[in-house]
């Protein structure tokens, strides 16, 4: 069941991907839409990383 949960993951983010490339080069409106909502959640995904992982980085970059 986890695997199946995985693989559709895994067919929106590339579907996004090529929605994103398709739009760039003048695809139809949903495309677009599509392109907007996947870099939308990209765009969230790496803000929420960059608060979560600010603490750790700066301890890691003292030790070098």
């Amino acid at each position: 069941m986890e695997i199946l949960v995985l693989v559709g993951i895994l067919v929106l983010v590339v579907g996004g991907c090529v929605c994103v490339v398709w739009a760039s080069r003048g695809g139809p409106l949903w495309v677009r839409g599509v392109a907007r909502l996947t870099l939308a959640a990209g765009e969230a995904v790496r803000k929420s990383s960059r608060s979560g992982g600010r603490s750790d980085s700066q301890d890691s970059s003292g030790d070098d």
